[in-house]
């Protein structure tokens, strides 16, 4: 695995720096004045080229890896590797054609994760057995649909999870890199060593991307690594849990509940005020932060650097992930105390978020700021 990881982080580490440089030569400007810009100048949306060139370059060397002897017991035959980039093509096309363009519509990208959802069920017989819990597992079993449903519904509705939460430095690809490491960390543990690379690969690849990320921003991840992460990281979630009945379904519900809560709590806000869901604004937790917290606890002049401000908005966050992953990482067979996690984390969330609405979290972490 960590041949496997150093080559993954290789590959993206040189590949996104070049995809940054030509990005820079031939670029087709996108709009200043958007409502969720927190940086200045133009800067390239196309590292989501170098983390698939990290990932899949290191998939695909697995055989050579292993005639070298520098990886473990993994059968390259299981990865269904053709499979997984037949699934993933259609939804990231479309991040990459969003990213050169900015203007692919949000209902043509909404289609083209369901294409990709629908592929995943297809080729790989992705659903979702069970939900956890006795009484209601033999209702579910009973309408195997359902879990169909529901697995092509993750892999539609993540990518778009991620793409909402990508609007600072560090945050979406920490969130990514973060998530991938617990789901190999319980796969490894099952002894499932085909599902731990896939996963360990795309967390070593963000990485590399990461490295020119954060904290300077010198290339964002755009909607074509948005869409990477989630496709991938939705795939991961259904296969773990339908391959291994050990594992909870709502073990990757708690890992992911950062990005599902933020999308969930968005829309309900969007329709209390009238607004269609789908339009962008500047009242994600992120942005609050960006604008009331970040800047209320630095100094004066400090706060006039817009990329200082942004790259200490990331960290904030952070910790939020922390209280999703760690009690998911070491409760991931027990679905009861999942669930309690996950309703603990929505209410800590809402709390943080009218917290900052109100001013609250100002008064306690510096000056009032009404930027």
């Amino acid at each position: 695995m960590t041949s496997l990881a150093l080559f993954a982080f290789l590959v993206s580490l040189v590949a996104t720096l070049l995809v940054r440089r030509l990005a820079l030569r031939w670029h087709t400007p996108y709009a200043q004045d958007a409502s969720q810009r927190l940086h200045v100048g133009y800067v390239p949306r196309l590292g989501g080229l170098g983390v698939l060139a990290g990932w899949a370059c290191a998939l695909a060397a697995l055989p050579l890896l292993q005639r070298l002897g520098m990886a473990g017991n993994i059968d390259w035959a299981r990865l269904a590797l053709p499979w997984w980039a037949a699934a993933l093509l259609p939804a990231f096309a479309g991040g990459v054609l969003e990213d050169l363009t900015q203007r692919l519509t949000a209902r043509w990208r909404l289609l083209l994760t369901l294409v990709s959802g629908l592929l995943a069920w297809a080729l790989l017989g992705a659903q979702v057995p069970r939900l956890g819990f006795g009484w209601l597992d033999g209702y579910w079993s009973a309408a195997p649909w359902l879990g169909v449903a529901l697995a092509v519904f993750a892999v539609t509705g993540l990518p778009h999870a991620f793409n909402l939460i990508d609007g600072v430095n560090g945050l979406a690809g920490t969130v990514a890199l973060v998530v991938c490491l617990a789901f190999a960390h319980v796969a490894i543990q099952l002894g499932d060593r085909e599902l731990a690379s896939i996963a360990i690969a795309l967390a070593a690849a963000t990485a590399g991307f990461l490295f020119w990320n954060y904290p300077r921003g010198l290339v964002f991840a755009g909607d074509s690594g948005a869409y990477l992460w989630g496709l991938v990281i939705a795939m991961l979630s259904v296969l773990l849990v339908q391959r291994h009945p050990g594992v909870s379904p709502w073990f990757p519900v708690l890992v992911l509940m950062y990005p599902v809560w933020e999308t969930i709590f968005s829309i309900y806000r969007k329709l209390a005020r009238g607004d269609s869901p789908g339009m962008a604004d500047a009242l994600h937790l992120h942005q609050l932060i960006y604008r009331r917290l970040a800047c209320s606890v630095l100094q004066e002049d400090e706060a006039a650097a817009m990329l200082k401000r942004n790259s200490r908005t990331a960290p904030y966050l952070w910790g939020f992930l922390l209280l999703t992953v760690a009690p998911a990482v070491l409760f991931w067979r027990n679905s009861a105390v999942l669930l309690a996690f996950c309703l603990l984390f929505a209410a800590s969330y809402v709390a943080a978020y009218l917290s900052l609405i109100h001013f609250k979290a100002q008064r306690v972490f510096g000056r009032r700021s009404d930027s």
